[in-house]
C-alpha cells in the first residue's frame, strides 16, 4: 500500500505547503498586474478622457445671435471660431416651474444635471444642494477655475460653485468662493462683493486686481484675480479697460496656471458683458461682446491642446435681437447698425428700454433699435440656445437635447 511520506517528512509537508501558497501568491499577484493593467488600457486607449475640459456658458447665445454675429464681424460667409466645431445641438431650456428659465435657473440645469425652479441656484426643491460638474471635477483630482467678464458672484456663474435658494445672494457666493477650496483659479469681476467683509484678505489665496499683475503669476496657491468693482467694461470702452483683461486674456491665462496639474482640470468660462448689453438694447455692443466669446474659444482651442473637450453652450435667449430687411453679403459692423436706405432700422428688439410704452405717441429712443414692448430691462425669451463642441466624448451633442444633458457630458468626461 502506498505511504504517505510527508508523514515520515514534516520538513518535506511545510516546504510543500510553502511552494503552494507561494504560487496562489504569484498567481494572485499576476491577477492583481493584469486587472490594473486592463483598467490603465481601457481609461487610456479604450475610452480616452481629456485632460482639459473647457465650458463656455454664452448668456444670451442662440442660432439668431450667432447668425447676426458672422455678419457684423465680416459679412455673411464670414466663419466664426464656433462654426469649426463638429458637434453641435439645440437645447431645451425650460426650468422646473417656467417655459422659459432665468439665467441662475438655466445654469443649474448645466453644472448639476437637475431642473431647478427660477432663483433656485443649484438647489432642489427640498432645499438640498447639487453636486455641480466643478464639485465632482475637484473630487477626481482635476484643477478647476472659472472665469468671467462680469461679477464672479453674478447669476449664471454661481451655480457652478455655489448653493442657494435665492440667486441673488451674492455676499454669499463671495463667501462661498473664498471660503471653499474647491476653486483653484477664479478670475472676472465683482469685487465689492468680496471686500465688505474682508474676504480677500484670506492668506492662502493670492489676489491679483491688474491685467499686468495677472500676466506676472505663476503657478502655486488659490488665486482669486478681481479686475473690477462690479461687471469688467466693455471691449468698446478703452480706457476702462487698459488695466482689464479681456475675457481671451483671462481664459489663457486660467488654462496656463490650471494645467500644471497632472490629472487634468476644468475651467467654465462666463461670457456675461454680452447679456448686459442685450438687456440694454445695445445692438453693436451685444454683437461685439458675442465676437468677444468667440475669441476667447479661439484662445482656449489653441492653448488647451489636442487632449481637450471644449463646449459653447448658450443658457437662455435675451431680448430678442434681430437683423431685419435685407443687409448685403458682405455688409458687416455699423453698416448693419442704424436705419438702412429706406428709413427703416436694420435692428429690432423685442423687449427692452428702447421701445413704445402703452401710453406714448413719440416714436421710440433711440429710433434706429426700437424694441416691441418697453420694459427696464430686455427680457428673456423662449428661443432654444445652441451648443457646440470640439473634443473626446460628445457623442451626445447633436439634435435637440435637455440642457441637462451637458452635465452627463461633461461628467462622462472627467
Amino acid at each position: 500500500m502506498p505511504v504517505d511520506s510527508s508523514v515520515d517528512n514534516p520538513g518535506r509537508a511545510l516546504l510543500h505547503r510553502a511552494v503552494k501558497w507561494r504560487n496562489q501568491l504569484l498567481a494572485l499577484g499576476c491577477l492583481v498586474l493584469f486587472a490594473v493593467l486592463g483598467i490603465l488600457y481601457f481609461r487610456n486607449w479604450v475610452v480616452q478622457k481629456p485632460f482639459a475640459i473647457i465650458l463656455f456658458v454664452g448668456e444670451g447665445l442662440t442660432t439668431q445671435r450667432l447668425a447676426a454675429t458672422r455678419v457684423y464681424v465680416g459679412g455673411a460667409d464670414t466663419p466664426l471660431a464656433i462654426d469649426a466645431f463638429a458637434s453641435s445641438a439645440r437645447l431645451r431650456n425650460y426650468s422646473a416651474d417656467f417655459a422659459v428659465p432665468d439665467a441662475a435657473a438655466a445654469a443649474s440645469a448645466i453644472a448639476t444635471g437637475v431642473k431647478v425652479r427660477n432663483g433656485a441656484v443649484s438647489i432642489n426643491d427640498s432645499g438640498t444642494a447639487l453636486r455641480t460638474i466643478l464639485e465632482l471635477a475637484h473630487e477626481q483630482g482635476r484643477a478647476t477655475g472659472i472665469v468671467s467678464d462680469g461679477e464672479l458672484t453674478n447669476p449664471a456663474l454661481a451655480p457652478f460653485y455655489a448653493h442657494s435658494a435665492d440667486a441673488k445672494s451674492a455676499a454669499q457666493f463671495a463667501n462661498r468662493l473664498v471660503h471653499h477650496t474647491h476653486i483653484d483659479v477664479a478670475l472676472g469681476g465683482g469685487g465689492a462683493r468680496f471686500e465688505n467683509k474682508g474676504d480677500l484678505r484670506r492668506q492662502d489665496a493670492r489676489v491679483v486686481r491688474t491685467r499686468a499683475r495677472l500676466e506676472e503669476i505663476t503657478a502655486g496657491n488659490r488665486l482669486l484675480g478681481i479686475f473690477a468693482d462690479g461687471d469688467l467694461a466693455f471691449t468698446d470702452e478703452l480706457a476702462a479697460r487698459a488695466e482689464q483683461p479681456s475675457l481671451g486674456d483671462m481664459t489663457r491665462r486660467a488654462i496656463e496656471l490650471l494645467e500644471v496639474n497632472r490629472g487634468g482640470y476644468m475651467l467654465v468660462v462666463d461670457a456675461h458683458l454680452m447679456a448686459v448689453a442685450a438687456r440694454q438694447n445695445l445692438g453693436e455692443r451685444t454683437l461685439r461682446e458675442t465676437a468677444e466669446l468667440d475669441n476667447a474659444v479661439k484662445t482656449a482651442r489653441e492653448y488647451a491642446g489636442a487632449r481637450s473637450t471644449v463646449i459653447v453652450a448658450g443658457d437662455t435667449g435675451i431680448g430678442g435681437m434681430s437683423v431685419n430687411g435685407f443687409p448685403f453679403r458682405h455688409d458687416s459692423g455699423v453698416s448693419i447698425l442704424g436705419l438702412n436706405s429706406a428709413g427703416q432700422p436694420w435692428v429690432t428688439w423685442a423687449t427692452g428700454p428702447n421701445g413704445r410704452s402703452e401710453n406714448a405717441t413719440a416714436a421710440p429712443t433711440p429710433p434706429s433699435e426700437p424694441a416691441a414692448l418697453q420694459t427696464a430691462a430686455a427680457l428673456n425669451t423662449i428661443d432654444d440656445p445652441v451648443a457646440a463642441g470640439a473634443g473626446l466624448g460628445l457623442q451626445k451633442l447633436h439634435g435637440v437635447i435637455e440642457n441637462t444633458e451637458l452635465f452627463s457630458i461633461l461628467r462622462d468626461a472627467l
